[in-house]
């Protein structure tokens, strides 16, 4: 992975400072800002604890700042870094961030990954910061993100969710309006029912008070 060499900078004012920078390749963040973001926590949760807030982001790659007089420090912690990201490009993505690099929503994350149109590499739990409390959740294969992005599948299964959805409100339509006529003969041959019997008893009625039936 290219990297720039150590540096020492100098500001009037400011102690001099020890750096370096790790350019990440387009293979490794696949264009967003949200999975750069996603690398450094994951380098960070590599490093120990008292260095990590020297490492950060910046223009689409990572930057180590210390001290000068932090060398010994400095150069393991560098070290580290430099171990961490190798083979960085095949850290498995994670929700916040695939939502990021295909422009999707969470809802269509969410779909797409129960019908299987986004296949899942497996699942990662994590504690929150702070917190007991343990979240478990899909994490995916970077190539395979990749090679949705490359072929614009999100495009197409946004046509097919409409198709289906168009589809579904035809056939709700239909049963409501089936429901309806079959509601309407079904009140229009019970008032039929009610008529016969009421014409019926009447006639019989008549018949028997004139005695036309003796």
């Amino acid at each position: 992975m290219p990297k720039t060499k150590t540096k020492t900078k100098s500001k009037e004012g400011d102690d001099p400072e020890l750096i370096r920078e790790w350019p990440l390749p387009v293979v490794a963040t696949l264009g967003s800002g949200v999975r750069v973001k996603g690398i450094l926590q994951e380098i960070r949760s590599r490093l120990p604890s008292p260095v990590r807030k020297s490492l950060d982001m910046q223009a689409g790659g990572l930057i180590l700042v210390m001290p000068e007089a932090a060398k010994t420090a400095f150069r393991a912690t560098a070290s580290a870094v430099s171990s961490a990201l190798d083979g960085i490009a095949d850290l498995p993505i994670i929700p916040r961030e695939i939502e990021d690099i295909l422009t999707i929503t969470a809802s269509e994350r969410k779909r797409w990954l129960e019908d299987g149109r986004l296949p899942s590499a497996g699942t990662r739990t994590v504690r929150l910061q702070g917190r007991a409390r343990k979240i478990t959740f899909h994490v995916f294969d970077p190539r395979v993100v990749e090679d949705l992005l490359d072929r614009g599948a999100m495009d197409e299964w946004r046509e097919e969710d409409a198709a289906a959805k168009a589809e579904s409100r035809r056939r709700a339509a239909y049963q409501a309006k089936l429901t309806r006529s079959l509601k309407k003969k079904e009140e229009a041959k019970q008032t039929e029912l009610a008529d016969e019997a009421a014409t019926g008893l009447s006639g019989w009625d008549e018949f028997g008070s004139d005695g036309l039936l003796r």
